[in-house]
């Protein structure tokens, strides 16, 4: 039984089959991965410094509360924060700090941003990590049968809803379970909290009922909204593999059609699969802004909001690094898979 090209040798490998010159060009590939993950940390850093310079608003004015100060106080603010310095002198100061991995005190919390940033961040991974692992899987398993059973009703039913869902604004689609499962309408009445991650009434296993229960409307959002993308790349690449001769000839040998498509068609498929995966791995540490803005959920998205009103600069720009940090390590993750999963990539 032939096997499709995607499980064949190991990454890079040459016509030849020699091991050495496979390893020199995974090699190759590897580096120049790592290399453009660099020079797109370096271009988030730039950008991430005047991007949010250009948001109207002045900080020091929001650090007086509003109280009427003086032109010596208000100079004195700016002396103490640095914004008093030439614009090229705050982005060497930036980039020189942010390369050490000090990203500066928040204008509003007078805290290192990295302190606010460990804080939120494991609310961000529960939330977020709970409706990755969910619209993942859920994404998976009916792009699978979709594609398995093409033009079929389920097909077309799965297919049509999650183009449906990927289109709606997830802030609207929160607002509206808010409105329809914490308010209550009609005969449905209030079941889940408006907002918030906690109650703060309850300890031990209480506490993380509660914790649960009002995990549930953003899990739900960001589930709904997510899962069709998943759905959607594992239809179309499953699709690409069903016709394969490899795949008539299991069947001619007898395979059961469950074999055929668990051992077979999937594997060779998984390619696009795996690489959104691994993007969307990397946008669970950034969260969602909106959706953790609607459900006033403490973590790193509410925490961005909350700095871009201000605008806190340092605490923006940390978040604004972190967050990109992340995609960009996890897309270089995936890269340097893939020609494990397929040797034709980076050949």
């Amino acid at each position: 039984m032939s096997s499709a090209p995607g499980l064949l040798g190991a990454p890079g490998r040459s016509r030849t089959g020699r091991p050495g010159a496979a390893a020199s060009g995974y090699a190759r590939y590897a580096a120049g991965r790592l290399a453009g993950a660099a020079v797109s940390l370096l271009a988030v850093l730039v950008t991430g410094f005047f991007l949010f310079r250009l948001v109207p608003g002045d900080p020091v004015k929001f650090m007086t509360g509003g109280r009427p100060v003086s032109a010596e106080q208000l100079a004195a603010y700016r002396s103490e924060f640095g914004l008093d310095l030439p614009w090229w002198q705050q982005f060497t100061d930036y980039c020189g700090r942010a390369l050490t991995g000090d990203l500066g005190s928040s204008y509003q919390f007078r805290t290192p941003v990295l302190d606010k940033i460990v804080e939120a961040l494991p609310n961000t991974l529960l939330l977020t990590g709970t409706a990755f692992a969910l619209y993942t899987a859920l994404g998976v398993f009916l792009g699978t049968r979709a594609a398995w059973r093409r033009g079929g009703p389920g097909d077309r039913f799965h297919t049509g809803l999650a183009l449906t869902l990927y289109s709606v604004p997830s802030f609207w689609l929160g607002l509206l379970l808010i409105v329809v499962f914490s308010v209550g309408a009609g005969p449905v009445p209030g079941l889940f909290p408006t907002g918030g991650m906690e109650s703060g009434t309850s300890q031990g296993v209480g506490y993380v009922l509660d914790v649960a229960h009002h995990l549930v409307l953003p899990v739900v959002t960001l589930v709904a909204v997510e899962y069709g993308q998943t759905l959607l790349v594992t239809r179309s690449a499953l699709l690409d593999e069903v016709d394969a001769d490899y795949l008539t000839t299991a069947r001619a040998k007898g395979l059961r059609d469950v074999h055929v498509r668990r051992r077979h068609a999937v594997p060779n498929a998984a390619l696009p699969t795996v690489t959104l995966v691994f993007v969307n791995l990397g946008r669970v540490v950034a969260g969602t802004i909106l959706v953790e803005t609607v459900f006033s959920w403490p973590g790193l998205g509410g925490l961005f909001y909350q700095a871009l009103s201000v605008p806190d600069l340092p605490l923006v720009q940390g978040l604004f690094l972190v967050f990109a940090a992340a995609v960009i390590l996890m897309n270089t993750v995936a890269d340097l898979i893939c020609p494990f999963l397929d040797p034709r990539v980076g050949r």
